[in-house]
C-alpha cells in the first residue's frame, strides 16, 4: 500500500459542495491499495504512518509523531487529526508514453476493502480520524505545513 502523507497547519475534503471531512494541524495522508495488498499491508502502512516522526520538537527537529503533535508527554497533549482520502491514482505507472496506466493500482472492490480497514484501524488507534469518500470525486484543499511530504510504501509479505 502507498500512502503520500502531507503534514498541514488544516485540510479538507469537499464532494458536491459539502465537506465531508476536515481536521486542523495533523496529517493528510493519500491512500491507495496495490495489487496484492492485504489487511496486514494496511496494518503495517497505519503503524508506519502513526509513528513516522514529521513534527518538531522544542529543537526544531522532525522528532513527534502526529500523536504527540503538540509535544507534551504527560498525557495532556492533543493529537494532531488525520484526513486519509483515497487516491488509486498513486499506483500509476508512467514509465511509458504520456498516458498512466493504473494495471498497478487494486480493484475498485479491493480497494474500498482495503482502505475501508485502513480507515476503522485508524479510528481504533487515533482519536481524530477524517475521510474522503471512496471512488467519489473529491476536492481536497490543504495548508502544507513546511512544506514536508513523504511517500510511504509497503510491500506484500511473501507467503
Amino acid at each position: 500500500m502507498i500512502a503520500l502523507i502531507q503534514r498541514v497547519l488544516e485540510a479538507a475534503v469537499t464532494v458536491d459542495g459539502r465537506t465531508v471531512g476536515a481536521i486542523g494541524p495533523g496529517l493528510l495522508a493519500l491512500v491507495c491499495a496495490e495489487r496484492g495488498d492485504t489487511e496486514a499491508s494496511a496494518d503495517r502502512l497505519l503503524a508506519k504512518l502513526l509513528g513516522y516522526r514529521v513534527f518538531s520538537d522544542e529543537a526544531g527537529k522532525m522528532n513527534r509523531s502526529v500523536a504527540s503533535l503538540d509535544g507534551k508527554t504527560d498525557g495532556t497533549g492533543a493529537a494532531g487529526g488525520l484526513l486519509l482520502v483515497s487516491q488509486f491514482t498513486l499506483a500509476a505507472d508512467t514509465n511509458s508514453g504520456t498516458r498512466p496506466s493504473f494495471t498497478p493500482a487494486a480493484s475498485p472492490a479491493d480497494g474500498k476493502r482495503l482502505f475501508d480497514h485502513f480507515v476503522a484501524q485508524a479510528r481504533m488507534r487515533h482519536p481524530v480520524v477524517e475521510t474522503g469518500e471512496f471512488g467519489a470525486h473529491m476536492r481536497v484543499s490543504l495548508v502544507n505545513d513546511g512544506p514536508v511530504t513523504f511517500w510511504l510504501q509497503t510491500r506484500p509479505e511473501a507467503g
